[in-house]
């Protein structure tokens, strides 16, 4: 399922206090998708470069990069939580990346499996929610 910018509210509701907003958008990377945020709102606002990550720091918790494989396949790359901004910059911290097995299967299928490299640190909301 594919839900568009459009369906999501255009946007005015994720950062506003409306949990449950999500997005789709097109980059190479999770900071890559970020980079394109960022110009997409200078390109239609007059706003400091800070103000604007600074929206998109309070507005966005989680990334999830999915990647065409070199079969043809899509899987999902990366999770990464956005973890506030540090000299200027968004800070990604990494949760899970896509570990690609050596030699793939008898079909030339990519094969792999989802690495854990980090833990959650915003779970703050979760709590709220009754989930641990």
């Amino acid at each position: 399922m594919q839900v568009s910018y459009k369906n999501t509210g255009g946007g005015e509701d994720v950062p506003t206090g409306h949990d449950g907003s999500i997005s789709t958008g097109h980059a190479n990377s999770s900071k890559d998708m970020l980079k394109r945020l960022e110009t997409m709102v200078l390109m239609g606002m007059e706003l400091p470069l800070s103000a604007i990550r600074s929206q998109i720091a309070s507005g966005i918790q989680i990334l999830v990069h999915l990647g065409r494989l070199r079969d043809c396949s899509r899987k999902v790359l990366r999770v990464d939580e956005i973890d506030g901004i540090k000299d200027g910059e968004i800070q990604l911290h990494s949760i899970y990346r896509f570990v690609e097995s050596k030699g793939g299967n008898l079909e030339g299928k990519v094969t792999g499996t989802w690495e854990k490299t980090g833990i959650l640190q915003n779970v703050e909301k979760l709590r709220e929610a009754g989930l641990s």
